[in-house]
């Protein structure tokens, strides 16, 4: 693929995407309707439908798994996987952390015309967006900002003010939950850096999966990777990545509600430090 074709595919991929995000011209409130698997009939949501879709990721999942790869291989399978089955329904949730943007890398080879999207909490650390311009300059990617229906201070106003420091839940619900759920009812599939070796909640992880909370397919092409994988990956194709690493933080969210991890602490430590939260609710 010449770099033009490749960079008009990216620019294609960019702008489904944002079509997705944003619906007909309002970036908050409206959003297309879910399109059918291929394969599932006319309706995602019909049980039968939503049934074979389930046992067959399951069972491709089963298949990809056994063949025994290296891990680099059984990543390059998974996408290469959904973007035959679901594109131009299948996109890159990226968080700008060191897994999302090794697989922005893989992607640019694998399967360029996936989309990418962020969520925008307005939360977000300046390094990560810092980390969001180097990739745009890297790989010529268009990420669609997907962001909450109100900005932090009309929460505020609304809520009372750093909500995140009283009631987590709900302001992830509010900045992350809800805007995943908009930007994914018009998608087939979407692909995250998720890691079983990430913590407790995610040792279970498959390579693909029927995502019943938001109803569409799923691939966690990194499930199987350890932290030394992702690393010599990233190292070997020189990706640029999120400075904080470098500094003690395994596990990026919003400034206010992650820290860095202390010496001997699970990687996931640093995310809601106090409460007993370990997750925002995009992955359980």
């Amino acid at each position: 693929m010449s770099p033009e074709t490749r960079e008009a595919t990216r620019a294609e991929a960019g702008g489904a995407v944002e079509a997705a995000a944003t619906g007909a011209g309002d970036p908050v409130d409206s959003a297309p309707s879910p399109r059918a698997p291929a394969g599932g009939g006319s309706d995602r949501g019909a049980t039968g439908g939503v049934i074979v879709e389930e046992a067959d990721l399951a069972e491709q999942s089963r298949l990809l798994t056994e063949e025994g790869a290296g891990p680099l291989a059984q990543a390059e399978a998974v996408v290469a996987w959904l973007a035959a089955r679901y594109l131009p329904g299948v996109v890159l949730a990226c968080g700008f952390g060191v897994e999302d943007c090794l697989l922005v890398d893989l992607l640019s080879r694998v399967a360029p015309a996936v989309g990418v999207f962020y969520l925008d909490t307005q939360l977000l650390f300046p390094e990560t967006y810092a980390t969001r311009d180097r990739l745009v300059e890297r790989y010529g990617i268009h990420p669609v900002a997907v962001r909450p229906r109100q900005t932090v201070e009309e929460q505020a106003e609304a809520l009372g003010p750093a909500l995140w420091g009283r009631d987590p839940d709900l302001c992830c619900r509010l900045r992350k939950v809800e805007p995943l759920t908009r930007i994914l009812s018009g998608q087939r599939a979407w692909i995250t850096g998720v890691r079983r070796e990430q913590g407790p909640t995610r040792a279970r992880t498959p390579l693909l999966e029927w995502d019943r909370r938001f109803g569409l397919a799923k691939g966690n092409p990194l499930a199987a990777w350890t932290a030394r994988d992702v690393w010599r990956y990233v190292h070997d194709q020189d990706v640029p990545y999120n400075p904080l690493h470098d500094r003690g933080y395994p596990s990026l969210g919003c400034w206010p509600c992650t820290r860095a991890v202390r010496a001997g602490e699970d990687p996931r430590a640093g995310r809601w430090s106090g409460f007993a939260k370990t997750e925002c609710g995009l992955h359980g």
